[in-house]
């Protein structure tokens, strides 16, 4: 439930042009969020990639919860690809800035995700909403 959660929090920093269409209130907290943007970025990514290493090291779950390992696995690629998108700057600074080839391969990939940024904040508002009633309906025993 919590990686729901997490989700779609991080989906409403990833996508605030959406919320600022139904709350013009909400700019405010948005901009206190702003400064940390990098650092919330980089923490969701690198526990999005640690989702992605926990589903694939609990594959047996394919045959016992099906549907839960696919959640699963889908909150995490969203929550690292969202991850990445707002931390880039931060990781470019910290991770990347001695390696050259490194850093344009990540300008790269930033290249061909940052334009669906908005769609990816909506799929991550929509999968964390189905993690947080997953979580309820299909529990691991």
């Amino acid at each position: 439930m919590i990686y729901g959660i997490t989700l779609i929090l991080l989906s409403i920093i990833a996508v605030p042009s959406l919320i600022l269409s139904k709350k013009p209130n909400a700019k405010e907290l948005l901009e206190k969020v702003e400064p940390y943007q990098g650092w919330i970025g980089i923490v969701f990514c690198f526990w999005g990639i640690w989702g992605i290493v926990s589903a694939v090291l609990n594959l047996g779950w394919l045959t016992s919860a099906p549907i839960w390992w696919g959640t699963l696995m889908a909150g995490s690629l969203v929550e690292a690809c969202l991850g990445f998108l707002l931390g880039f700057p931060l990781i470019n600074k910290l991770f990347l800035s001695n390696n050259d080839k490194a850093r344009e391969k990540a300008a790269r990939i930033r290249a061909k995700v940052a334009p669906k940024q908005g769609q990816l904040g909506i799929l991550g508002i929509i999968v964390g909403v189905w993690m947080i009633v997953a979580s309820f309906l299909f529990t691991i025993a």
